[in-house]
């Protein structure tokens, strides 16, 4: 019978040290903290000096360069910006010679458009409508000549009326015609009567003033036994136009 006392005999074989290869293995599959943390710090490590090296790289395009070949290279951008602002400033006075032209193409317009319009009124072609001089001629104690009429016109005609019209039908322009008629007078063919107004578009105190100066339109017409009214007139509508199919006359010279 065994002693009690005695240790027991050992009955598993002793184990086998292990070998490098194993405690890798198990360091592989069973990591320890203080691994994983030195493992992390490895990886951040190894980043910085991959970026670190990238970086070098880049600077490494600039740092190799001579004093010179940098002066030449600086030289160089500060040459193309000059010829940048330069091409720049080129366009730039282009555009504003593009505008130039156009504002000067437009002003020729506008004032071809405003010729076009300033002969249309000298023509009597179109109405006009403005401040003005309105006179009115009623025949009292005699007939009105075609001289006075002739003169009345003529001189409204002298200080600048743009439009003239007789008896608010007939325009009055350089080409009408004018004739004496019984009772009347007949203007680019129609007879018109007294009294008669005529109504003409400019300054109305300059327009005043050449009708009532000494000794002339007023005058006249009163020596010819006619009462005249002149009334200045802040705006004449003269809506009477000269045909143009109308054939053309000269105005009759004074005393005719």
């Amino acid at each position: 019978m065994p002693d009690p006392t005695l240790p027991a005999p050992d009955t598993e074989p002793p184990a086998t040290p292990a070998t490098p290869t194993d405690r890798l293995r198990a360091a592989l599959l069973r990591p320890s903290r203080r691994q994983l943390v030195a493992a992390v710090l490895l990886a951040l490590l190894g980043f910085g000096a991959v970026t670190q090296v990238r970086l070098t790289g880049v600077d490494d395009d600039y740092t190799g360069l001579r004093e010179q070949e940098l002066i030449d290279l600086l030289d160089g951008l500060a040459g193309t910006r000059q010829r940048t602002e330069a091409e720049i400033d080129r366009l730039e006075e282009v555009a504003g010679g593009l505008r130039d032209d156009s504002t000067k193409r437009q002003t020729a317009i506008d004032q071809a458009e405003d010729e076009v319009d300033n002969l249309n009124i000298l023509a009597g072609l179109v109405p006009v409508t403005g401040p003005g001089l309105r006179v009115r001629i009623t025949e009292d104690d005699g007939r009105v000549r075609l001289a006075s009429l002739l003169d009345t016109i003529q001189e409204l005609r002298t200080v600048g009326a743009e439009a003239i019209a007789v008896n608010g039908s007939v325009r009055v322009v350089a080409q009408t015609s004018f004739a004496e008629t019984n009772g009347g007078f007949e203007i680019d063919g129609e007879r018109v009567e007294g009294p008669y107004v005529i109504e003409a578009i400019g300054e109305p105190g300059v327009l005043a003033g050449a009708i009532n100066f000494s000794l002339g339109p007023r005058k006249q017409l009163e020596d010819d036994g006619a009462t005249v009214e002149v009334e200045e007139r802040r705006t004449i509508d003269i809506e009477a136009v000269v045909r143009r199919d109308q054939p053309s006359h000269a105005v009759p010279d004074q005393g005719q």
